[in-house]
């Protein structure tokens, strides 16, 4: 016994020395196979993650591959295991010991569709989150706006319209706060066409936040539009490479690339465009005298012909300090190069419609925009889930330097008129600095609290200078028409919100205190104007959730509408001598009381959203039309003493009215079988706006003009996507906008289509999509404007049918969408219910 007892001893010793110091180093190798619960179908780029337990920082892990298997290697030791994979709930073990090679054999993953509004979204499917206080449109894979920019983008988000000059509405209001990650940007506060600088591929998701809460910005009457930019999240190096060609002539790429390890990240997005945009626009105008006869006509038509050359990227750090804390760092550089031309031809008649004369003015504009941005973010999360602080920090600067050239001549008899020249340089800086504390409490952190500060501090310079030319070929500044703005904006501001959840019922109440210091300087006249206020803008938001299908909302804010620059720039376009554009720096913000009723119900492969709001409106901004008292004089070679004489129409907005908005809008999705998905959108709403102007007319004489309206219009949209033979995925989108007037102009409906087809290739890692906008070429503004003493017919059309066939590459990419098409409950329509202020 002795004997077997020694041996048995020797034999341990030699296995033990066998598995000696070099046998412990050696990586033990853990496998796997991850699967999706309910399908039994297998998750591909599913990850790993083994943290070790005595040093948090080390983790290692790796990820599935087409079968949905794993194997890593891995230092014997104690680790908290777990398997994640995007939008599904994690599988974790915590204090798993590794001691020799293991099998962890099937791991299946439910979905967890609470976790979409945190994680990047991919997918085939543009779906849809309701939130306590906003709605969440995360833009899929939209096949119609393939090589397009924000614009078209937000073109396809319900509520949402984009009219033909490139002006954002929402819900018929073009009072909207454009953010851009949560932040402004200086593209948005230039002109609607320096948001196309940014493309369409670089969005992940649009929220639309219809009645903001105290975190939010009091700026935006109708509400906020705020644009989450594409980040990854997935381990390793991935990203996807896209270009596209088109006609009118329209070619461009895209590059995304982003490369995570365990405690840093890098991405990038860089886009390169051309295009070159074909418009028109049409003013037939009739001209009366004091008794109403009239006196001649003037047909004004108009050629856009816009060649663009953009470049923009997007490159950021994030450093991991520890597993509660991290610092981001981007940079944002963007700029456009436009050779613009406008050929308009005017035909002048007499009362009896006689042709008296014809002559055509023609610009050349050189236009150059940029924009660079500094971001810098901090964010500590604390023990408590939802428990943290964040600090950011952007700089910003913009730029929009415009030189036109204006030429004239009578046709028929080749007589040369002046020459004109306008040079307009706008420039914008920003910085802004914002902190924001949320503390979850109570039982189960039903309860939150949050308190914040955000300093935004804005610089304009627009300096305008109009001369005509002169025999030696100079351009002398002409005074009359000639100066340099000065635009200040301070504004600082200060928050707080408690929201709890109880049982069924949510509230969330916040207010919000902004004390804004607003400069306004014209050098050359030395006319200084300056404006402090402080405004509080309460907010409450209530929610009850019948069941997991159906909740309803009551919301409350009070917001303000401040001018952007294109609203205070006091400088005349020139691209008609006859009717101008012309913004006012003395206009005043318009502050607005918004109350909104929501509904969400589903089934099973239905949704239906509803919203009821109210909006009241005081001092709102009002676009008036009127004669500015000055004339074009057109020296007439049949009847030299006899001059054409045409009045001068101005276009401004004011501070002019008291406006009360309220109306319905209904959003529904169905999706019948997998990949199918139809979207039908309708907003319809009353607007009444009571309001006089006072100004002197072309005969010299004190007009008071009632601008009381009562206006019913209407928009809505209907989208289809819907696979094809071949494994064609196929889309359209149908958008109808009703018509609508106002005291001085009615507007005609406009109708507008849109069509895409798409097909994955190369082991579906690539895409080749064909997309045509405006499929009938009928997206354009048509109006009927009066004023005392000219009527005017008018039409536009900012861009012309677009044809766009594109390639995109993707590499290293999670292929989430075909596991969120199953999602149970939701077949695709994705809205959820959250607390979040």
């Amino acid at each position: 016994m002795r004997k077997l007892f020694s041996v048995t001893l020797l034999l341990l010793a030699l296995t033990a020395y066998s598995q000696g110091p070099h046998e412990q180093n050696r990586p033990v190798t853990i496998t796997g196979t991850v699967l999706d619960e309910e399908t039994q179908e297998p998750l591909e780029y599913a990850t790993l993650v083994l943290q070790s337990v005595n040093d948090p920082s080390k983790v290692t892990g790796g990820i599935t591959d087409a079968t949905g298997k794993f194997e890593v290697e891995a230092d014997r030791g104690n680790y908290n295991l777990s398997v994640e994979y995007i939008s599904y709930k994690s599988y974790k073990v915590p204090n798993y010991y590794l001691s020799e090679d293991t099998d962890l054999g099937v791991i299946r993953l439910s979905m967890d569709v609470a976790q979409l509004a945190e994680v990047e979204v991919v997918g085939e499917r543009t779906t849809v989150e309701l939130r306590l206080d906003k709605k969440v449109y995360n833009v899929g894979s939209d096949l119609t706006v393939k090589g397009g920019s924000v614009t078209d983008v937000l073109g396809n988000v319900p509520s949402v319209s984009v009219d033909v000059e490139g002006n954002i509405s929402l819900r018929g209001n073009e009072s909207v706060r454009i953010l851009i990650n949560g932040k402004p940007s200086a593209l948005s506060g230039l002109s609607p066409e320096a948001l196309q600088q940014l493309p369409s591929d670089a969005i992940e998701r649009v929220e639309v936040i219809t009645n903001p809460s105290a975190r939010y910005d009091a700026e935006g009457t109708a509400g906020i539009l705020n644009i989450i930019l594409k980040q990854s999240k997935t381990a390793g190096l991935n990203g996807s490479v896209n270009v596209y060609a088109g006609h009118p002539e329209n070619y461009g790429g895209a590059v995304s690339l982003n490369l995570r390890r365990d405690n840093f990240n890098i991405f990038t997005n860089t886009t390169y465009r051309y295009r070159n945009g074909p418009g028109n626009a049409l003013f037939n105008q009739e001209n009366f005298d004091s008794n109403g006869n009239t006196l001649s006509f003037q047909d004004e038509i108009r050629d856009y012909q816009r060649q663009d050359k953009s470049f923009n990227t997007n490159i950021g750090f994030e450093l991991f300090l520890d597993e509660s804390s991290s610092i981001t760092n981007s940079f944002v550089f963007g700029k456009s190069n436009g050779d613009n031309t406008v050929n308009v031809d005017f035909f002048n008649f007499d009362a009896d419609r006689t042709p008296t004369i014809e002559r055509n003015r023609f610009t050349v504009e050189d236009q150059f925009r940029e924009e660079v941005k500094y971001s810098l973010n901090y964010q500590k999360k604390f023990d408590k889930d939802g428990h943290e602080l964040t600090f950011d920090y952007q700089f910003s600067k913009g730029t929009n330097d415009e030189a036109s050239l204006i030429e004239e001549v009578i046709l028929g008899e080749n007589i040369d008129l002046d020459t004109e020249r306008t040079i307009n340089d706008e420039t914008q800086v920003s910085q802004l600095v914002q902190m924001d504390y949320v503390l979850p409490f109570g039982k189960d952190n039903q309860s939150q609290f949050e308190i914040g500060y955000r300093g935004t501090f804005s610089n304009n310079n627009t300096d305008f200078d109009f001369g005509i030319q002169q025999l030696d070929g100079s351009f002398p500044s002409d005074p009359n028409f000639s100066n340099e703005l000065n635009y200040k904006e301070y504004i600082n501001a200060a928050y707080t919100q408690l929201g709890t959840k109880i049982d069924k019922f949510s509230i969330l109440a916040g207010l919000r205190v902004e004390a804004s210091d607003i400069g306004i300087e014209l050098v050359n006249t030395n006319e200084i104007t300056n404006k402090d206020y402080v405004n509080w803008f309460p907010s409450v938001f209530l929610g009850y959730e019948f069941s997991e299908t159906e909740q309803i909302t009551l919301s409350y804010s009070k917001r303000l509408r401040r001018p952007w620059s294109r609203f205070i720039n006091p400088f005349p376009s020139r691209s008609s001598n006859t009717n101008l554009f012309q913004g006012n720096p003395d206009l005043d913000p318009t502050f607005t009381d918004a109350y909104d009723l929501g509904y969400l119900k589903r089934w099973d492969k239905m949704s239906f959203t509803t919203s009821g709001y109210y909006n009241r409106s005081t001092g709102v901004f009002q676009f008036v039309s009127r004669e500015t008292g000055d004339f074009v004089s057109i020296d007439n070679p049949d009847d030299p003493n006899n001059p054409i004489i045409v009045p001068v129409q101005v276009r401004s907005p004011i501070n002019l009215a008291t406006e009360e908005r309220y109306g319905m809008e209904f959003t529904t999705t169905y999706t019948p079988f997998r990949n199918w998905r139809l979207s039908w959108n309708l907003n319809a709403f009353q607007r009444d706006l009571k309001g006089d102007y006072t100004y002197v007319n072309s005969n010299n004489e004190t007009i008071v003009q009632n601008f009381d309206a009562n206006d019913f219009s209407w928009f809505t949209r209907f989208s289809a996507k819907l696979p094809l033979p071949g494994k064609i995925d196929f889309q359209t989108n149908f958008f109808y906008m009703g018509p609508s007037k106002d005291a001085q102009s009615t507007r005609d409906g406009m109708l507008s289509s849109d069509l895409a087809l798409s097909k994955d290739i190369l082991k579906d890692k690539g895409s080749i999509s064909l997309n045509v906008s405006d499929i009938f070429n009928t997206r354009k503004r048509t109006s009927t404007t009066r004023t005392e003493n000219v009527l005017t017919y008018s039409e536009f059309q900012w861009r012309e049918r677009q044809i766009t066939l594109s390639f995109q590459y993707r590499f290293n990419q999670p292929q989430t969408q075909k596991s969120r098409d199953r999602r149970p409950g939701t077949n695709g329509g994705g809205e959820e219910m959250d607390f979040e202020g």
